[in-house]
């Protein structure tokens, strides 16, 4: 019988087709818009790029597969961070929502509401200071959507995700098959002297994982779930599937339009391949869904991250944890988590109002804790090796190796080649240790988990 986490006071309301619409509706968000420019960037050329992005896809796939066990093993609100208390420690598991209450979560928010703004402004020809206010007006906007429940976000993300789908189909359809005027696909040089390949390959890729990051959302509402042991691993591989196949086919669309220089060169990259297909009206039109994509997917996460501090104050590890803790007897929603996730996003968006800082940030600390989860599947298959599995990850021991090596890979290269973005990340999570350890008093529990770490 499932079980949510003790004290744990959400319903299980949320089917598994608005699960899988969840995961789909946000991760397509503002990465298959706007990260573009950042990977052909790095790369220099249409085969690198491409390349990139076929890793991207491929690790955020694997991911999905490994979580999408052990998340029908422990289907509980918290998600990732449930996961590390239950397969290392009570301690680890608070770095874990800490650094995705106060970091990834926020942060993430900020990106997706920096490129709402720019592409607000954009489109209705408004000075670029609004883009800071319009950006904090959709935080707010989606604060209000989270407030009123379940039902609510699952219809905004739900008509989201079908109309972001207008833009993407259109861009595909026409920069691949009723092109005109198609550029041509050079596939080689795979890379050149003004691009090394490794770094480029590093920054790139961490860029497609941005893009393709946010299905571990729908682990956070692990406990408000439909009968979660068959719709979370549905959910994660079926949209993870989804937003492959679309990612690949509209950067080969973008590639058949614009140059990986001119893409370098854009900020937009989505809505000048547009203007180019379409004139003028067809560029205005994409941006529109442009916008609405990016509201989907920033409800998606808004409604995750409502969950880590509720769980954090579930398990009373946070300062004023009944402050926390407490849900909305209306609506059942942990509006106190809430409003404290909304105030950070804010103040991320007022005081780093760079796109690519912020996803690179969010990136670094997130890849760490997942490559400790994708380490924790083989933990969990002798720990609990008798617990029945509604769900095993396929080609067994290899996509969860494959899954460690990718982990490994982004934290080793982004602290080579982006040193700064890797030491703010580590400032901003190892902050929350005195706090965990004045709240929790348990200071050779954390010591003993530092040196096994």
């Amino acid at each position: 019988m499932v079980q949510n986490v003790k004290n744990d006071q959400l319903k299980r309301n949320v089917s598994g087709f608005n699960a899988y619409t969840m995961v789909v509706g946000t991760i397509i968000g503002t990465g298959i818009f706007f990260k573009p420019q950042a990977i052909f960037s790095a790369t220099g050329t249409a085969s690198l790029g491409l390349i990139s992005w076929v890793i991207g896809c491929f690790l955020g796939l694997c991911g999905g597969l490994i979580v999408a066990e052990i998340g029908a093993m422990i289907p509980e609100t918290g998600g990732l961070m449930t996961y590390i208390e239950k397969i290392y420690s009570k301690s680890l598991g608070f770095m874990v929502g800490w650094a995705q209450m106060v970091v990834f979560y926020p942060i993430r928010k900020s990106a997706s509401a920096v490129v709402f703004g720019i592409q607000a402004t954009a489109l209705f020809a408004l000075d670029e200071k609004y883009a800071i206010p319009i950006a904090v007006g959709l935080t707010v906007y989606l604060f209000v959507v989270n407030l009123l429940g379940n039902k609510v976000c699952d219809y905004s993300i739900n008509i989201a995700t079908f109309l972001k789908f207008v833009p993407i189909i259109l861009i595909i359809v026409f920069g691949l098959f009723l092109n005109t005027n198609p550029v041509e696909i050079k596939l080689f040089p795979v890379t050149v002297n003004t691009h090394p390949f490794f770094q480029g390959l590093s920054i790139s890729v961490i860029a497609t994982l941005y893009a393709t990051d946010g299905w571990i959302n729908i682990t956070n509402i692990g406990g408000e779930i439909v009968e979660p042991q068959k719709n979370i691993p549905k959910a994660l591989i079926g949209g993870l599937l989804t937003v492959s196949g679309v990612y690949l086919l509209i950067n080969i669309a973008y590639l058949r339009v614009m140059t990986p220089s001119e893409m370098a060169a854009s900020a937009t990259v989505a809505s000048d391949a547009a203007g180019r297909l379409f004139g003028n009206i067809g560029q205005k039109t994409v941006a529109v869904g442009i916008l609405i994509s990016i509201m989907g997917s920033h409800t998606g996460f808004t409604r995750a991250a409502w969950r880590i501090p509720y769980a954090l104050g579930v398990r009373d590890w946070l300062p004023f944890s009944g402050w926390f803790s407490k849900v909305s007897e209306k609506t059942q929603m942990p509006v106190n988590s809430g409003i404290f996730v909304t105030v950070l996003t804010i103040l991320s968006t007022i005081l780093l109002p760079n796109f690519n800082v912020l996803t690179d940030i969010g990136s670094y600390v997130i890849w760490f804790f997942y490559t400790l989860t994708f380490i924790g599947l083989f933990i969990l298959r002798k720990k609990w090796a008798d617990v029945e599995r509604f769900y095993k990850v396929p080609l067994y021991p290899v996509i969860p190796i494959i899954g460690v090596m990718g982990g490994i890979f982004v934290v080793i290269s982004t602290t080579i080649y982006q040193p700064k973005i890797a030491l703010l990340s580590v400032l901003l999570v190892v902050i929350g240790l005195p706090i965990y350890y004045f709240k929790t008093k348990e200071h050779n529990d954390l010591a003993d988990d530092i040196r096994r770490i």
